[in-house]
């Protein structure tokens, strides 16, 4: 009976130790194929580059969009109506963005960073700053390897930042190269603002070139929306800006006005027209005129533009929602631009900017066709008359003629003694400044229509430092698939080097 239970009990032990063993098996070859899937490369990446956005510009709209609700002064109210930027992206990081040669950067130099993950100087597209080595991009390295590929910007498609995820040239004003190189490259799709035939040399025969090598080009939404899933395409708008960048889109304060497509838009459709390959895609989407509009210190343009490129965003979080496992977003800006910030000498530690909501069309809007019109039907007037002082009032709720029963909107005589001036060097090209006195109060900019904007932006409390781009760090967003390795303060040529590692390909830069 003894040797009986001796054996049993020998017989249990036996069974328990392989019990155990084969459990610990499972449990590491469980354990080693969830580790194996957390660190697979996303299947999607979408990377949102705002030009000029640094974390003034996206709290300036926030502020902004609180302030339309509720005024500053209301105990209690919403001081910041937060955008998906703030509320959905769990990872924040910021990185630096100086270039090789200069502290305060470009977009060629900054975009060459960001797409290659490698310094460069000032105004050369994705190549060494001896500009006798090209540098490989995120974008190009995605195509490489099965990945569809698109590029998306609301500035001119070769302008700097989208060209540098394509194109290697020495100078950024090289565009007739640049879009002769978006014309034979391999990748899916490009969207957003037409080709600039501005600089040293135009588009060329880009258009053709792009046809012969199997893109279709459509000029509306309907027509892009047309296009079949999986199709090659180059989307543009029929609808330009009407100021000095040709081929851009319109502001979006101004898109209204003359039915234009949207970023977001272009980034829906997209979406759409990638989304049909196994190895997935990487999208590349650049809000480009937030930086336009605060180069001419536009607020509201600038605001507007910020909530666009918002907009766009909420396009690859909605696709997130639909894969969640599969998707990486990244969002950071190249540079920030204007040395915008929010709080004015003159109005101290007071907000009110709800008084932008004023303004009803940009800039550049305003520059091309209200004071364009005028200036011709007025040529010899000396003086700001009531015409003017009615287009004022209309477009930016100043008053300087008594045109309101209130008082609120009334132009001090400081700011009735800027504005005249500006008036003056708007019609006649000269004034009683000094050159530098002009550099200071309006750049390289219409004079009256940045006077304007100076008197709006003050009045709500907000001022810019600068006509010109500063030397800030940026906000670094990440959302999804390894989005953890994005935390941490780090140089903007880390952000390309930390997507390349998460999409398990190598830069050889």
């Amino acid at each position: 009976m003894l040797n009986l239970n001796k054996k049993v009990l020998k017989a249990g032990i036996i069974a328990t130790v392989c019990l155990f063993s084969c459990t610990l098996c499972f449990n590491t070859a469980t354990a080693k194929s969830r580790t194996k899937k957390s660190r697979a490369n996303p299947k999607y990446i979408f990377y949102f580059i705002g030009d000029g956005m640094a974390s003034v510009q996206i709290h300036a709209a926030e502020a902004y969009l609180a302030q339309l609700a509720e005024g500053d002064d209301v105990e209690g109210s919403i001081k910041a109506d937060l955008l998906s930027m703030s509320t959905a992206f769990p990872v924040q990081g910021m990185a630096t963005t100086f270039a090789n040669n200069r502290f305060i950067t470009g977009s060629a130099a900054a975009g060459t960073a960001l797409a290659c993950g490698m310094k460069t100087d000032i105004n050369v597209i994705s190549m060494d700053p001896t500009t006798s080595v090209s540098y490989n991009s995120l974008a190009e390295k995605a195509k490489e390897a099965g990945m569809k590929v698109g590029i998306i910007s609301s500035v001119t498609i070769n302008h700097a930042t989208p060209a540098v995820f394509y194109s290697h040239t020495p100078t950024r004003k090289n565009y007739s190269d640049i879009a002769n190189q978006l014309a034979t490259s391999p990748f899916d799709f490009f969207g957003g603002g037409y080709w600039n035939n501005s600089g040293e040399d135009g588009a060329g025969m880009a258009e053709e070139t792009a046809v012969a090598n199997g893109f279709a080009i459509t000029h509306s939404l309907t027509d892009l929306q047309a296009q079949a899933n999986g199709s090659r395409v180059i989307a543009f708008d029929s609808v330009q800006d009407a100021g000095g960048h040709t081929g851009a889109l319109y502001y979006d304060m101004d898109r209204s006005a003359v039915s234009g497509m949207s970023l977001a838009d272009f980034t829906a459709e997209g979406i759409r027209i990638l989304d049909n390959n196994d190895k997935g895609f990487f999208m590349m989407v650049e809000g480009g005129k937030i930086d336009w509009a605060c180069h001419a210190n536009d607020a509201r343009a600038a605001i507007e533009d910020t909530i666009a490129f918002d907009g766009a965003i909420k396009e690859a979080l909605e696709f997130y929602n639909n894969h969640p496992n599969e998707t990486l977003i990244v969002v950071t800006g190249d540079h920030e631009c204007g040395g915008m910030t929010l709080g004015f000498a003159n109005t101290g530690y007071d907000t009110a900017f709800e008084i932008l909501a004023k303004q009803t069309v940009s800039y550049e809007y305003f520059d091309a066709n209200t004071w364009a019109a005028y200036k011709t039907a007025h040529e010899n007037t000396t003086d700001i008359d009531a015409d003017l002082w009615q287009i004022i009032f209309d477009n930016f709720g100043l008053d300087g003629a008594g045109l309101s029963a209130t008082t609120d909107d009334d132009l001090t005589d400081y700011e009735l003694e800027k504005l005249e001036a500006a008036f003056d060097k708007s019609m006649t090209g000269t004034s009683s400044n000094t050159s530098q006195e002009d550099s200071l109060l309006y750049g390289y900019y219409q004079p009256i229509s940045v006077t304007l904007t100076h008197i709006l932006n003050n009045r709500a409390g907000i001022a810019f430092t600068s006509y010109s781009h500063t030397g800030v760090p940026v906000m670094v967003l990440a959302k999804g698939k390894n989005e953890s390795i994005f935390d941490g303060f780090y140089d903007n040529t880390d952000i390309a080097k930390k997507i390349a590692q998460v999409m398990r390909v190598d830069l050889n830069n």
